[in-house]
């Protein structure tokens, strides 16, 4: 990752959510699968499992947002990409097959016998190799992306007392990856390859019920964009087409 960057963000992207929806569903459609390759009596392949239900995805940008603000973000992969041609991958494109991934191991793995309920220790056992193999192809997501753009809305943080607050533990695992995660010129993001090994996340706010855990995150060290960067962004580009726009990007935020 080279750069991270906080959207306070005013503009509609409704009139690109058409063309952005085209590029969520390629997405979707790669992580789509099956199951019955890996599933076994006596042991699955964790690694051969997250490569194939967790992908890694070519993308210039990895978005950290909301769930709730998933139609704001697929108008925005639509705008970038037919403004900058540039790759906006939508971390929410594989939240609902992490729920999948977990119901078809905890069907054939943590049913309880002579009954339909499952096995709370079990079901906490599979619970953690799912998250995990998310939360690590996440953080390899993070590291192959030129950037990372958090979507700063209600839906993603609090504020009270000058602390900024997320109730969302996947919102705060991409941001305190973000900080950590080794820095990559944008040369080498775009000269190399990306690795083939595994992507992404899951947002699991259908499971909080009255369980209320927030953390604190920092987004001090992220550069803001406004509405006015958007545009000043695009000007640039416009102005030199032969340049990256993410460079023009950079410039205009100098």
């Amino acid at each position: 990752m080279y750069s991270r960057f906080k959207l306070n963000l005013a503009k509609d992207f409704s009139s690109y959510y058409k063309q952005g929806l085209r590029l969520y569903n390629q997405n979707r459609a790669i992580v789509e699968g099956s199951l019955d390759s890996f599933l076994t009596s006596e042991r699955i392949d964790g690694s051969r499992l997250q490569e194939h239900w967790f992908p890694q995805i070519k993308t210039d940008i990895f978005l950290s947002h909301s769930h709730r603000d998933e139609s704001i973000a697929i108008g925005l992969a639509g705008w970038l990409k037919e403004q900058f041609d540039l790759n906006l991958f939508i971390d929410s494109c594989v939240w609902g097959y992490a729920d999948d991934l977990l119901q078809l191991i905890d069907d054939d793995y943590c049913v309880n016998p002579g009954n339909n309920t499952y096995s709370y220790q079990k079901r906490n056992g599979s619970t953690s190799h799912v998250h995990m193999m998310l939360n690590t192809a996440l953080s390899k997501m993070i590291d192959n992306s030129e950037c990372l753009f958090f979507l700063n809305t209600p839906n993603s943080i609090t504020s009270e007392e000058a602390i900024t607050k997320t109730k969302s533990p996947w919102l705060y695992s991409e941001i305190a990856i973000s900080e950590i995660i080794r820095y990559k010129t944008p040369q080498e993001h775009r000269g190399k390859p990306l690795s083939k090994i595994g992507k992404l996340l899951l947002e699991n706010e259908s499971y909080r019920s009255n369980l209320n855990i927030e953390y604190d995150i920092d987004l001090c060290g992220m550069k803001e964009i406004e509405q006015t960067t958007l545009l000043n962004w695009r000007r640039q580009y416009l102005a030199d087409t032969t340049k990256h726009p993410l460079d023009c990007l950079y410039k205009s935020l100098k």
